[in-house]
């Protein structure tokens, strides 16, 4: 039960880091330096989908890391 939590908490982290680094787009090196406009826009499409997808996987890594302190 242990290998298989441990194995599902690493395929969890990988999508996480995945689906991180695809909401960094448009953002540049422009923004990091205040150049980013500060124009209110929505989340659309793809763009909701994965960040909703991100929280979803947080949410799913916190459970398989209480599961394994749990377990252990």
């Amino acid at each position: 039960m242990k290998n298989i939590l441990n194995i599902l908490q690493i395929v969890i982290s990988i999508l996480l880091i995945v689906t991180i680094l695809l909401q960094q787009k448009g953002s540049g090196l422009g923004a990091a330096f205040g150049g980013d406009s500060a124009i209110y826009r929505t989340k659309r499409g793809a763009e909701k989908f994965i960040f909703r997808l991100t929280i979803v996987l947080s949410f799913l890594f916190l459970a398989s890391a209480l599961a394994s302190l749990f377990i252990s």
